[in-house]
């Protein structure tokens, strides 16, 4: 076989964006992976072994990007997906007219690829700050290759 046969697809398949945990070890307040969505785990309830097999999960999750309730059962003994979920602080810089936000990083850099948070309280908190000339501080969170503002803090006064 020559190299020009090998041709791989450049698509991940999530597996660096999840890691694999047992059903019965995954509690309250943790995260899982429901429908290729990540969610925090809201309540988990387990059933008794029955006749022909395993105790099962009951897992009702939240999706962390979109709020939606997603419900999923699944043998305790089988493994189940759980997304790296990061958040990162990053300060305001500036508000576009298009809803996109600029972002100071850490290196000095600036992030430039996230909208306005759907949320209108935190849009409007945003706004607000940013007009009245305060350091805003935004938490982004990051999971399975999406990202949104899911925090707002007003640090320090106006100018």
């Amino acid at each position: 076989m020559s190299d020009e046969e090998h041709h791989f697809e450049s698509s991940d398949a999530g597996a660096s964006k999840t890691y694999p945990q047992q059903a019965g070890n995954i509690r309250k307040g943790g995260h899982i992976v429901i429908k290729g969505r990540p969610c925090k785990v809201v309540e988990v309830s387990t059933s008794k072994t029955g006749k022909h097999g395993h105790a099962k999960c009951h897992f009702v999750a939240i999706d962390i990007f979109t709020a939606k309730k997603l419900e999923d059962i699944v043998p305790s003994s089988h493994n189940c997906d759980v997304p790296h979920v990061n958040r990162i602080d990053y300060q305001l810089i500036d508000i576009s007219e298009d809803g996109f936000v600029s972002l100071l990083t850490d290196s000095g850099g600036t992030k430039d690829d996230l909208k306005l948070p759907t949320d209108d309280n935190l849009s409007a908190l945003m706004k607000s700050g940013f007009e009245e000339g305060k350091d805003v501080v935004v938490s982004v969170m990051s999971s399975m290759g999406e990202e949104q503002i899911c925090a707002v803090k007003e640090v320090g006064g106006g100018k």
